[in-house]
Protein backbone atom coordinates (compact mmCIF):
# COMPACT_ATOMS: atom_id res chain seq x y z
CA UNK A 1 0.00 0.00 0.00
CA UNK A 2 2.83 2.37 0.82
CA UNK A 3 4.33 1.85 -2.63
CA UNK A 4 1.00 2.67 -4.29
CA UNK A 5 0.56 6.05 -2.54
CA UNK A 6 3.45 7.80 -4.38
CA UNK A 7 2.05 6.52 -7.67
CA UNK A 8 -1.38 7.98 -6.86
CA UNK A 9 0.16 11.32 -5.90
CA UNK A 10 2.27 11.30 -9.07
CA UNK A 11 -0.81 10.66 -11.22
CA UNK A 12 -2.64 13.51 -9.50
CA UNK A 13 0.29 15.86 -10.10
CA UNK A 14 0.51 14.92 -13.77
CA UNK A 15 -3.23 15.47 -14.24
CA UNK A 16 -2.95 18.84 -12.50
CA UNK A 17 -0.08 19.86 -14.79
CA UNK A 18 -2.00 18.76 -17.88
CA UNK A 19 -5.06 20.69 -16.72
CA UNK A 20 -2.93 23.78 -16.11
CA UNK A 21 -1.30 23.60 -19.53
CA UNK A 22 -4.68 22.95 -21.13
CA UNK A 23 -6.13 26.06 -19.48
CA UNK A 24 -3.06 28.06 -20.51
CA UNK A 25 -3.37 26.92 -24.14
CA UNK A 26 -7.06 27.78 -24.10
CA UNK A 27 -6.29 31.28 -22.81
CA UNK A 28 -3.64 31.72 -25.53
CA UNK A 29 -6.26 30.98 -28.17
CA UNK A 30 -8.71 33.39 -26.56
CA UNK A 31 -6.08 36.12 -26.33
CA UNK A 32 -5.08 35.67 -29.97
CA UNK A 33 -8.70 35.80 -31.13
CA UNK A 34 -9.06 39.23 -29.49
CA UNK A 35 -5.53 40.67 -29.66
CA UNK A 36 -4.62 40.03 -33.30
CA UNK A 37 -7.68 41.80 -34.76
CA UNK A 38 -7.30 44.53 -32.12
CA UNK A 39 -3.74 45.13 -33.35
CA UNK A 40 -5.11 45.88 -36.81
CA UNK A 41 -7.87 48.07 -35.33
CA UNK A 42 -5.63 50.19 -33.08
CA UNK A 43 -2.87 50.56 -35.67
CA UNK A 44 -5.38 51.56 -38.35
CA UNK A 45 -6.86 54.24 -36.09
CA UNK A 46 -3.45 55.60 -35.09
CA UNK A 47 -2.14 55.49 -38.65
CA UNK A 48 -4.74 58.07 -39.63
CA UNK A 49 -2.60 60.64 -37.81
CA UNK A 50 0.74 59.04 -38.64
CA UNK A 51 0.06 59.01 -42.39
CA UNK A 52 -0.77 62.71 -42.28
CA UNK A 53 2.47 63.36 -40.37
CA UNK A 54 4.52 61.36 -42.87
CA UNK A 55 3.06 63.21 -45.85
CA UNK A 56 3.62 66.59 -44.21
CA UNK A 57 7.21 65.57 -43.48
CA UNK A 58 7.93 65.34 -47.19
CA UNK A 59 6.87 68.98 -47.61
CA UNK A 60 9.64 70.21 -45.32
CA UNK A 61 10.96 70.43 -41.75
CA UNK A 62 8.60 73.28 -40.81
CA UNK A 63 5.50 71.31 -41.76
CA UNK A 64 6.75 68.19 -39.98
CA UNK A 65 7.82 70.01 -36.81
CA UNK A 66 4.62 72.09 -36.57
CA UNK A 67 2.43 69.03 -37.09
CA UNK A 68 4.51 67.17 -34.48
CA UNK A 69 4.10 69.94 -31.92
CA UNK A 70 0.37 70.19 -32.66
CA UNK A 71 -0.06 66.42 -32.41
CA UNK A 72 1.70 66.34 -29.04
CA UNK A 73 -0.34 69.28 -27.76
CA UNK A 74 -3.66 67.77 -28.85
CA UNK A 75 -2.67 64.36 -27.48
CA UNK A 76 -1.77 65.84 -24.09
CA UNK A 77 -4.80 68.11 -23.75
CA UNK A 78 -7.47 66.14 -25.59
CA UNK A 79 -7.05 62.71 -27.11
CA UNK A 80 -5.36 61.19 -24.05
CA UNK A 81 -8.16 62.45 -21.78
CA UNK A 82 -10.92 61.07 -24.01
CA UNK A 83 -9.09 57.78 -24.57
CA UNK A 84 -8.44 57.33 -20.84
CA UNK A 85 -12.01 58.07 -19.84
CA UNK A 86 -13.35 55.69 -22.47
CA UNK A 87 -11.15 52.94 -21.02
CA UNK A 88 -13.40 52.93 -17.95
CA UNK A 89 -15.97 51.14 -20.10
CA UNK A 90 -13.66 48.14 -20.27
CA UNK A 91 -14.10 47.71 -16.53
CA UNK A 92 -17.74 48.73 -16.19
CA UNK A 93 -19.14 47.02 -19.28
CA UNK A 94 -16.74 44.09 -19.01
CA UNK A 95 -17.93 43.13 -15.55
CA UNK A 96 -21.59 43.74 -16.40
CA UNK A 97 -21.24 41.53 -19.47
CA UNK A 98 -19.48 38.84 -17.43
CA UNK A 99 -22.33 38.97 -14.89
CA UNK A 100 -24.85 38.72 -17.79
CA UNK A 101 -26.33 42.17 -17.10
CA UNK A 102 -26.55 42.89 -20.81
CA UNK A 103 -28.94 45.87 -20.71
CA UNK A 104 -26.52 47.68 -18.42
CA UNK A 105 -23.82 47.44 -21.11
CA UNK A 106 -25.88 49.53 -23.52
CA UNK A 107 -26.91 52.00 -20.82
CA UNK A 108 -23.32 52.58 -19.73
CA UNK A 109 -22.21 53.04 -23.33
CA UNK A 110 -24.84 55.74 -23.92
CA UNK A 111 -23.78 57.41 -20.69
CA UNK A 112 -20.12 57.32 -21.72
CA UNK A 113 -20.84 58.92 -25.11
CA UNK A 114 -22.74 61.81 -23.51
CA UNK A 115 -20.07 62.35 -20.84
CA UNK A 116 -17.21 62.31 -23.35
CA UNK A 117 -18.97 64.74 -25.69
CA UNK A 118 -19.43 67.14 -22.77
CA UNK A 119 -15.74 66.85 -21.90
CA UNK A 120 -14.81 67.66 -25.52
CA UNK A 121 -16.38 71.14 -25.33
CA UNK A 122 -13.83 72.81 -23.00
CA UNK A 123 -11.00 70.96 -24.75
CA UNK A 124 -12.12 72.42 -28.09
CA UNK A 125 -12.05 75.93 -26.64
CA UNK A 126 -8.48 75.29 -25.47
CA UNK A 127 -7.43 74.13 -28.95
CA UNK A 128 -8.63 77.39 -30.49
CA UNK A 129 -5.80 79.16 -28.66
CA UNK A 130 -3.12 76.57 -29.44
CA UNK A 131 -0.76 79.00 -31.17
CA UNK A 132 -0.91 81.53 -28.33
CA UNK A 133 -0.39 78.85 -25.68
CA UNK A 134 2.60 77.38 -27.50
CA UNK A 135 4.22 80.80 -27.85
CA UNK A 136 3.51 81.40 -24.15
CA UNK A 137 5.50 78.30 -23.12
CA UNK A 138 8.45 79.32 -25.29
CA UNK A 139 7.88 77.51 -28.59
CA UNK A 140 9.09 78.99 -31.87
CA UNK A 141 6.46 81.51 -33.14
CA UNK A 142 6.56 80.28 -36.75
CA UNK A 143 6.08 76.66 -35.69
CA UNK A 144 3.37 77.68 -33.20
CA UNK A 145 1.29 79.47 -35.84
CA UNK A 146 1.35 76.44 -38.15
CA UNK A 147 0.60 74.14 -35.22
CA UNK A 148 -2.38 76.33 -34.36
CA UNK A 149 -3.84 75.80 -37.83
CA UNK A 150 -3.42 72.05 -37.49
CA UNK A 151 -5.16 72.02 -34.08
CA UNK A 152 -8.05 74.25 -35.17
CA UNK A 153 -8.99 71.97 -38.06
CA UNK A 154 -8.62 68.95 -35.76
CA UNK A 155 -11.42 70.05 -33.39
CA UNK A 156 -14.28 68.16 -35.16
CA UNK A 157 -12.26 64.95 -35.02
CA UNK A 158 -12.20 65.12 -31.20
CA UNK A 159 -15.98 64.69 -31.00
CA UNK A 160 -16.03 61.82 -33.49
CA UNK A 161 -13.07 60.27 -31.63
CA UNK A 162 -15.08 60.34 -28.38
CA UNK A 163 -17.97 58.45 -29.97
CA UNK A 164 -15.58 56.07 -31.71
CA UNK A 165 -13.77 55.09 -28.51
CA UNK A 166 -17.06 54.39 -26.74
CA UNK A 167 -18.26 52.17 -29.58
CA UNK A 168 -14.92 50.37 -29.71
CA UNK A 169 -15.13 49.50 -25.99
CA UNK A 170 -18.77 48.46 -26.39
CA UNK A 171 -17.85 45.97 -29.11
CA UNK A 172 -14.56 44.92 -27.54
CA UNK A 173 -16.03 43.63 -24.29
CA UNK A 174 -18.41 41.48 -26.34
CA UNK A 175 -15.45 40.17 -28.39
CA UNK A 176 -17.01 41.60 -31.57
CA UNK A 177 -13.67 42.47 -33.13
CA UNK A 178 -14.40 41.77 -36.81
CA UNK A 179 -16.68 44.81 -37.40
CA UNK A 180 -14.09 47.08 -35.78
CA UNK A 181 -11.39 45.57 -37.97
CA UNK A 182 -13.36 46.08 -41.18
CA UNK A 183 -14.42 49.65 -40.35
CA UNK A 184 -10.93 50.75 -39.28
CA UNK A 185 -9.27 49.26 -42.36
CA UNK A 186 -11.93 50.82 -44.62
CA UNK A 187 -11.37 54.21 -42.97
CA UNK A 188 -7.60 53.94 -43.41
CA UNK A 189 -7.94 52.97 -47.08
CA UNK A 190 -10.23 55.95 -47.60
CA UNK A 191 -7.87 58.22 -45.65
CA UNK A 192 -4.75 57.53 -47.74
CA UNK A 193 -5.93 59.00 -51.09
CA UNK A 194 -7.93 61.73 -49.36
CA UNK A 195 -4.93 62.91 -47.33
CA UNK A 196 -2.66 62.80 -50.39
CA UNK A 197 -5.14 64.83 -52.46
CA UNK A 198 -5.69 67.50 -49.79
CA UNK A 199 -1.99 67.93 -48.98
CA UNK A 200 -0.26 67.58 -52.35
CA UNK A 201 -2.95 68.34 -54.95
CA UNK A 202 -5.02 71.03 -53.24
CA UNK A 203 -1.96 72.41 -51.39
CA UNK A 204 -3.83 72.73 -48.09
CA UNK A 205 -0.85 71.65 -45.96
CA UNK A 206 -1.59 71.26 -42.23
CA UNK A 207 -5.25 72.17 -42.66
CA UNK A 208 -5.66 69.48 -45.30
CA UNK A 209 -4.06 66.84 -43.07
CA UNK A 210 -6.38 67.71 -40.17
CA UNK A 211 -9.42 67.74 -42.43
CA UNK A 212 -8.56 64.28 -43.79
CA UNK A 213 -8.25 62.94 -40.23
CA UNK A 214 -11.66 64.39 -39.31
CA UNK A 215 -13.43 62.88 -42.31
CA UNK A 216 -11.85 59.47 -41.72
CA UNK A 217 -12.88 59.39 -38.04
CA UNK A 218 -16.44 60.34 -38.97
CA UNK A 219 -16.54 57.54 -41.56
CA UNK A 220 -15.35 55.04 -38.95
CA UNK A 221 -18.06 56.15 -36.51
CA UNK A 222 -20.77 55.89 -39.17
CA UNK A 223 -19.72 52.35 -40.14
CA UNK A 224 -19.63 51.13 -36.52
CA UNK A 225 -22.89 52.91 -35.71
CA UNK A 226 -24.67 51.16 -38.57
CA UNK A 227 -23.39 47.78 -37.37
CA UNK A 228 -24.41 48.37 -33.75
CA UNK A 229 -27.86 49.61 -34.81
CA UNK A 230 -28.81 46.85 -37.21
CA UNK A 231 -26.73 43.81 -36.24
CA UNK A 232 -28.56 41.00 -34.48
CA UNK A 233 -25.54 40.09 -32.34
CA UNK A 234 -25.80 43.44 -30.51
CA UNK A 235 -29.52 43.22 -29.76
CA UNK A 236 -29.14 41.76 -26.27
CA UNK A 237 -27.00 44.72 -25.18
CA UNK A 238 -29.21 47.39 -26.76
CA UNK A 239 -30.71 49.91 -24.36
CA UNK A 240 -33.12 52.80 -24.78
CA UNK A 241 -32.11 56.39 -24.18
CA UNK A 242 -33.88 56.70 -20.81
CA UNK A 243 -33.28 58.43 -17.50
CA UNK A 244 -31.06 55.50 -16.45
CA UNK A 245 -28.47 56.76 -18.93
CA UNK A 246 -28.22 60.07 -17.07
CA UNK A 247 -28.36 58.42 -13.65
CA UNK A 248 -25.30 56.31 -14.49
CA UNK A 249 -23.22 59.33 -15.55
CA UNK A 250 -21.98 59.75 -11.98
CA UNK A 251 -20.92 56.11 -11.85
CA UNK A 252 -19.10 56.47 -15.16
CA UNK A 253 -17.20 59.55 -13.98
CA UNK A 254 -16.14 57.76 -10.77
CA UNK A 255 -14.32 55.21 -12.89
CA UNK A 256 -13.43 57.44 -15.84
CA UNK A 257 -11.50 60.07 -13.88
CA UNK A 258 -8.93 57.70 -12.31
CA UNK A 259 -8.73 55.80 -15.59
CA UNK A 260 -7.99 59.05 -17.45
CA UNK A 261 -5.36 60.02 -14.87
CA UNK A 262 -3.49 56.76 -15.39
CA UNK A 263 -3.65 56.95 -19.18
CA UNK A 264 -2.66 60.62 -19.24
CA UNK A 265 0.39 59.95 -17.09
CA UNK A 266 1.41 57.24 -19.54
CA UNK A 267 0.93 59.42 -22.62
CA UNK A 268 2.27 62.67 -21.21
CA UNK A 269 5.68 61.32 -20.28
CA UNK A 270 6.30 60.64 -23.98
CA UNK A 271 4.55 63.67 -25.45
CA UNK A 272 6.41 66.08 -23.17
CA UNK A 273 9.62 65.13 -25.00
CA UNK A 274 8.27 66.67 -28.23
CA UNK A 275 7.29 69.88 -26.49
CA UNK A 276 10.72 70.09 -24.85
CA UNK A 277 12.35 69.57 -28.24
CA UNK A 278 10.73 72.81 -29.37
CA UNK A 279 12.74 74.72 -26.75
CA UNK A 280 16.12 73.64 -28.16
CA UNK A 281 18.31 75.83 -30.43
CA UNK A 282 17.26 74.05 -33.65
CA UNK A 283 13.58 73.37 -32.92
CA UNK A 284 12.60 72.22 -36.42
CA UNK A 285 15.21 69.44 -36.48
CA UNK A 286 14.84 68.47 -32.82
CA UNK A 287 11.06 68.19 -32.84
CA UNK A 288 11.12 66.34 -36.17
CA UNK A 289 13.55 63.69 -34.91
CA UNK A 290 11.88 63.25 -31.53
CA UNK A 291 8.47 63.05 -33.19
CA UNK A 292 9.63 60.29 -35.53
CA UNK A 293 11.03 58.30 -32.61
CA UNK A 294 7.86 58.85 -30.60
CA UNK A 295 5.71 57.79 -33.55
CA UNK A 296 7.66 54.55 -33.98
CA UNK A 297 7.54 53.63 -30.31
CA UNK A 298 3.84 54.61 -30.15
CA UNK A 299 3.02 52.35 -33.09
CA UNK A 300 4.71 49.47 -31.33
CA UNK A 301 3.10 50.40 -28.02
CA UNK A 302 -0.30 50.04 -29.65
CA UNK A 303 0.55 46.45 -30.52
CA UNK A 304 1.29 45.81 -26.86
CA UNK A 305 -1.82 47.77 -25.90
CA UNK A 306 -3.85 45.36 -28.03
CA UNK A 307 -2.46 42.45 -26.02
CA UNK A 308 -3.27 44.39 -22.87
CA UNK A 309 -6.78 45.15 -24.15
CA UNK A 310 -7.30 41.42 -24.70
CA UNK A 311 -6.12 40.77 -21.15
CA UNK A 312 -8.36 43.57 -19.91
CA UNK A 313 -11.43 42.10 -21.61
CA UNK A 314 -10.74 38.58 -20.36
CA UNK A 315 -9.86 39.72 -16.84
CA UNK A 316 -13.02 41.85 -16.55
CA UNK A 317 -15.24 39.05 -17.85
CA UNK A 318 -13.65 36.44 -15.57
CA UNK A 319 -13.90 38.67 -12.50
CA UNK A 320 -17.51 39.46 -13.36
CA UNK A 321 -18.16 35.71 -13.54
CA UNK A 322 -16.35 35.16 -10.20
CA UNK A 323 -13.29 33.35 -11.64
CA UNK A 324 -10.16 35.15 -10.37
CA UNK A 325 -7.78 32.27 -11.09
CA UNK A 326 -8.83 32.17 -14.73
CA UNK A 327 -8.14 35.90 -14.87
CA UNK A 328 -4.62 35.29 -13.60
CA UNK A 329 -3.97 32.66 -16.29
CA UNK A 330 -5.13 35.17 -18.92
CA UNK A 331 -2.60 37.75 -17.71
CA UNK A 332 0.31 35.32 -17.97
CA UNK A 333 -0.81 34.08 -21.39
CA UNK A 334 -0.72 37.66 -22.66
CA UNK A 335 2.72 38.15 -21.11
CA UNK A 336 4.15 35.21 -23.08
CA UNK A 337 2.82 36.58 -26.37
CA UNK A 338 4.09 40.05 -25.49
CA UNK A 339 7.65 38.83 -24.93
CA UNK A 340 7.74 37.01 -28.26
CA UNK A 341 6.41 40.08 -30.07
CA UNK A 342 8.79 42.68 -28.66
CA UNK A 343 11.84 40.48 -29.35
CA UNK A 344 10.88 40.27 -33.02
CA UNK A 345 9.90 43.95 -33.28
CA UNK A 346 13.02 45.39 -31.63
CA UNK A 347 15.26 43.19 -33.80
CA UNK A 348 13.56 44.28 -37.03
CA UNK A 349 13.67 47.97 -36.08
CA UNK A 350 17.36 47.78 -35.18
CA UNK A 351 18.39 46.25 -38.51
CA UNK A 352 16.23 48.76 -40.43
CA UNK A 353 17.74 51.79 -38.69
CA UNK A 354 19.55 53.05 -41.82
CA UNK A 355 16.33 53.43 -43.84
CA UNK A 356 13.84 54.18 -41.06
CA UNK A 357 14.05 57.95 -41.33
CA UNK A 358 13.27 58.03 -45.06
CA UNK A 359 9.67 57.05 -44.34
CA UNK A 360 9.16 60.44 -42.69
CA UNK A 361 11.58 62.83 -44.38
CA UNK A 362 14.06 63.28 -47.21
CA UNK A 363 16.34 65.51 -45.10
CA UNK A 364 19.66 63.75 -44.43
CA UNK A 365 20.06 65.40 -41.02
CA UNK A 366 16.76 63.92 -39.91
CA UNK A 367 17.57 60.47 -41.36
CA UNK A 368 20.98 60.34 -39.65
CA UNK A 369 19.60 61.43 -36.27
CA UNK A 370 16.92 58.75 -36.44
CA UNK A 371 19.63 56.16 -37.18
CA UNK A 372 21.58 57.25 -34.09
CA UNK A 373 18.47 57.10 -31.91
CA UNK A 374 17.35 53.63 -33.01
CA UNK A 375 19.42 51.55 -30.49
CA UNK A 376 17.97 53.58 -27.61
CA UNK A 377 14.55 53.21 -29.19
CA UNK A 378 14.85 49.41 -29.24
CA UNK A 379 15.80 49.27 -25.57
CA UNK A 380 12.87 51.51 -24.72
CA UNK A 381 10.52 49.25 -26.67
CA UNK A 382 11.59 46.18 -24.68
CA UNK A 383 10.87 47.75 -21.28
CA UNK A 384 7.73 49.57 -22.39
CA UNK A 385 6.29 46.37 -23.86
CA UNK A 386 6.30 44.57 -20.53
CA UNK A 387 4.95 47.61 -18.77
CA UNK A 388 2.16 48.09 -21.32
CA UNK A 389 0.63 44.65 -20.82
CA UNK A 390 0.82 44.83 -17.03
CA UNK A 391 -0.52 48.39 -17.09
CA UNK A 392 -3.74 47.62 -18.95
CA UNK A 393 -4.51 44.38 -17.13
CA UNK A 394 -3.69 45.73 -13.66
CA UNK A 395 -5.66 48.91 -14.33
CA UNK A 396 -8.78 46.79 -14.58
CA UNK A 397 -7.95 45.25 -11.20
CA UNK A 398 -7.46 48.66 -9.61
CA UNK A 399 -10.70 50.06 -10.95
CA UNK A 400 -12.56 46.87 -10.12
CA UNK A 401 -11.32 47.20 -6.55
CA UNK A 402 -12.59 50.81 -6.33
CA UNK A 403 -9.13 52.15 -5.54
CA UNK A 404 -8.21 53.62 -8.92
CA UNK A 405 -7.69 57.23 -7.85
CA UNK A 406 -5.42 56.36 -4.95
CA UNK A 407 -3.30 54.14 -7.17
CA UNK A 408 -3.19 56.85 -9.83
CA UNK A 409 -1.65 59.36 -7.48
CA UNK A 410 0.95 56.84 -6.33
CA UNK A 411 1.90 56.40 -9.98
CA UNK A 412 2.00 60.18 -10.38
CA UNK A 413 4.66 60.45 -7.69
CA UNK A 414 6.69 57.72 -9.38
CA UNK A 415 6.38 59.42 -12.78
CA UNK A 416 7.38 62.82 -11.43
CA UNK A 417 10.54 61.48 -9.82
CA UNK A 418 11.61 58.87 -12.37
CA UNK A 419 10.24 60.07 -15.70
CA UNK A 420 9.49 63.72 -16.27
CA UNK A 421 12.27 65.34 -14.24
CA UNK A 422 15.16 63.40 -15.87
CA UNK A 423 13.72 64.12 -19.33
CA UNK A 424 13.58 67.85 -18.65
CA UNK A 425 17.17 67.87 -17.42
CA UNK A 426 18.49 65.82 -20.33
CA UNK A 427 16.54 67.86 -22.88
CA UNK A 428 17.97 71.12 -21.60
CA UNK A 429 21.44 69.63 -21.92
CA UNK A 430 20.72 68.51 -25.52
CA UNK A 431 21.17 64.89 -24.47
CA UNK A 432 18.50 63.64 -26.81
CA UNK A 433 19.23 59.88 -26.52
CA UNK A 434 19.23 60.15 -22.74
CA UNK A 435 15.66 61.40 -22.72
CA UNK A 436 14.55 57.83 -23.31
CA UNK A 437 16.39 56.67 -20.16
CA UNK A 438 13.71 58.42 -18.12
CA UNK A 439 11.13 56.10 -19.62
CA UNK A 440 13.25 52.99 -18.95
CA UNK A 441 13.60 53.66 -15.22
CA UNK A 442 10.01 54.82 -15.21
CA UNK A 443 8.68 51.59 -16.72
CA UNK A 444 11.00 49.25 -14.83
CA UNK A 445 9.87 50.53 -11.43
CA UNK A 446 6.25 50.31 -12.51
CA UNK A 447 6.47 46.60 -13.35
CA UNK A 448 6.65 45.56 -9.68
CA UNK A 449 3.11 46.62 -8.68
CA UNK A 450 1.09 44.71 -11.33
CA UNK A 451 3.09 41.52 -10.75
CA UNK A 452 2.16 41.63 -7.08
CA UNK A 453 -1.50 42.19 -7.97
CA UNK A 454 -1.63 39.22 -10.35
CA UNK A 455 0.00 37.06 -7.65
CA UNK A 456 -2.72 38.07 -5.19
CA UNK A 457 -5.34 37.38 -7.84
CA UNK A 458 -4.14 33.80 -8.16
CA UNK A 459 -4.60 33.25 -4.42
CA UNK A 460 -8.19 34.44 -4.50
CA UNK A 461 -10.49 31.45 -4.57
CA UNK A 462 -13.79 33.17 -5.35
CA UNK A 463 -15.37 36.36 -6.65
CA UNK A 464 -15.74 37.99 -3.24
CA UNK A 465 -12.04 37.62 -2.56
CA UNK A 466 -11.21 38.99 -5.98
CA UNK A 467 -13.03 42.19 -5.14
CA UNK A 468 -10.82 42.71 -2.08
CA UNK A 469 -7.59 42.76 -4.09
Amino acid sequence: MESEEPLVEENRDSKRVLATWGAFAGELNQVNSIALPMIVVTLSEYLLRVVALMMLGHLGELELSSASIATSFTNVTGFSVVFGMACALETLCGQEHGAEQYQRVGTLTYSAIICLLLVCIPISVLWIYTDKLLILIGQDPLISVEAGKFSMWLIPSLFSYAILQSLVRYLQIQSLILPMLLSSVASLCFHLPLCWALIFKLKLGNAGASLAICVSYVLNVILLGIFVKYSSVCKKTHASLSKDVFLTMGEFFRYAIPSAVMVCLEWWTFEVVILLGGLLPNPELETSVLSICLTITSLHYLVQYSFGAAASTLVSNELGAGKPRAARVAVFAVLVLSVLEFIIASTVIFFCRYILGYAFSNEMDVVNYVKDMTPFLCLSIIVDSLQAVFFWSSKRLRLAAHRGLCQSWSILRCWNSCGIIPRICFALERGRPLEWIGSWSNSAIYLACPYNMSHKLGKAGNGSKAKSI
